[in-house]
Order: C-alpha cells, then sequence, then structure tokens
C-alpha cells in the first residue's frame, strides 16, 4: 500500500490523469513523449509529474515502459471525463453551443464544477449515454460503457458501418466533418481506399454523392458495426 500524501487534485494533476486515460484506451501504456505532446509541455515536465503521480497511488510507472492508471487513479480521470462530457452536453442543448465551440469552454469549467453541479446537470439532460461527439459519460459510480470500434481507416471495403465517435478538440476538423455527414450515428459504406495512406471513398446514407477523405481525417472517426434491425 502506498502511503505517499496525496496531491490536491488541482487543474494539472487532472489534467494528466485524463490524458493518461485517454491514451491508454487504445495503447498499453502512456509514453513520456506521448504525455508531452498531449498536454503541450517538456518532457522533463512530465517525468516529474508522472513520478510524483506514482509515488501517490494514481499511477503504475516502470521506466521505458511508460504510465498507466491504477484503481484510484482511474477513478478520478473517470471523475473529471464524466464532469468534461456532461458540460460539453449541456452546452450544446441548453445554451445553444455547436458541436465544435464546446470543448475548450468545457475545459476550463470542468476544473470548476462541483460534482453536485455537474448531477444536476445530468439530471436536467436526463442522464445522457454520451456526449455531442459519441464519447460516452461515466456514471456518478464510475461506470462507463466499452464497445468495440475501430477506426474507419481499418474498415474492410464495401462494408457498412455506423459512425461512433470523433474527436473533440479540433473546431475546424468537427465543422469539415459536419458538412461531410461525418458525425455520430451516421451510416457509412467503404467503397474505396487508396494504397499508401491514399484518401477513404465512403457513401454515407443520408447523401447522394461519395465523399473522400484523407487517411489522418479517417483515422479519427470511430466506427462499429450497424446495429441489427
Amino acid at each position: 500500500m502506498n502511503d505517499a500524501p496525496r496531491p490536491h487534485l488541482t487543474r494539472s494533476v487532472e489534467d494528466y490523469l485524463k490524458a493518461v486515460y485517454s491514451l491508454t484506451e487504445r495503447e498499453e501504456s502512456a509514453s513520456t513523449s506521448a504525455l508531452a505532446e498531449a498536454l503541450n509541455v517538456q518532457p522533463a515536465s512530465v517525468t516529474g509529474m508522472v513520478k510524483r503521480l506514482a509515488e501517490c497511488g494514481y499511477l503504475e510507472h516502470a521506466r521505458y515502459r511508460g504510465a498507466k492508471l491504477t484503481e484510484s487513479g482511474s477513478r478520478e480521470a473517470l471523475r473529471i471525463i464524466r464532469r468534461h462530457r456532461i458540460l460539453e452536453t449541456y452546452l450544446c442543448t441548453h445554451l445553444g453551443y455547436s458541436w465544435d465551440d464546446v470543448h475548450q469552454e468545457a475545459e476550463r469549467l470542468e476544473h470548476a464544477a462541483s460534482d453536485a453541479l455537474i448531477d444536476r446537470m445530468a439530471a436536467i439532460l436526463e442522464h445522457p449515454s454520451h456526449d455531442p461527439h459519441g464519447a460516452p459519460i461515466p456514471t456518478p459510480s464510475g461506470e462507463i460503457e466499452r464497445f468495440e470500434s475501430v477506426t474507419l481507416n481499418e474498415v474492410a471495403l464495401g462494408l457498412a458501418v455506423q459512425i461512433r465517435s470523433v474527436p473533440d478538440e479540433d473546431p475546424a476538423r468537427l465543422r469539415y466533418l459536419e458538412t461531410l455527414g461525418l458525425v455520430p450515428g451516421a451510416r457509412i459504406t467503404v467503397r474505396e481506399r487508396a494504397p499508401f495512406d491514399g484518401p477513404t471513398t465512403v457513401s454515407v446514407e443520408t447523401r447522394v454523392n461519395a465523399e473522400v477523405i484523407g487517411s489522418d481525417l479517417a483515422d479519427g472517426i470511430f466506427v462499429a458495426p450497424v446495429p441489427a434491425g
């Protein structure tokens, strides 16, 4: 058992825990370089903070193997992720924000809002399961929906899939995806893919013309099989 005193969950600590959670959703651990890039800080700063959070029991860290969350670290990360996604949803549905405007606003508010306020917002929203970008919202007890998804780049030609989620950080990218009809819930079919990381051609169920999107864009669109029925 780790007896080191746990730091007050400052904005910086919460950001680190959230970043580790995000990076380890698809990788076994979060490397120093990946955390530095995600948080826009120097690698030396990451090394110091990771060591501190490991000593306090929030992270497991082995040299050259990266960091991953402990049970208590995961619990705190999911708490701040819940705040963020409830705030995004509330801003969209009740305050007239568009889905490309809410991320930075939620980033600022998530560190100040109390759990009681977030729970009241969730109740007004009738306890939504997903945010405007399709990401699952953790419950107050820290449970979160797990679903199998792949990026659009991984989908076989001719296969019909449904968009589950898209990244929320880049407003310009979100606006562009919306113009193409590539939003959570949209059903699409992969028609063609150029070799050597070339563009992918997809047909969108609600559109007449096919859309051609670059490999980088397709790599951030998470899809799953179309639900039966």
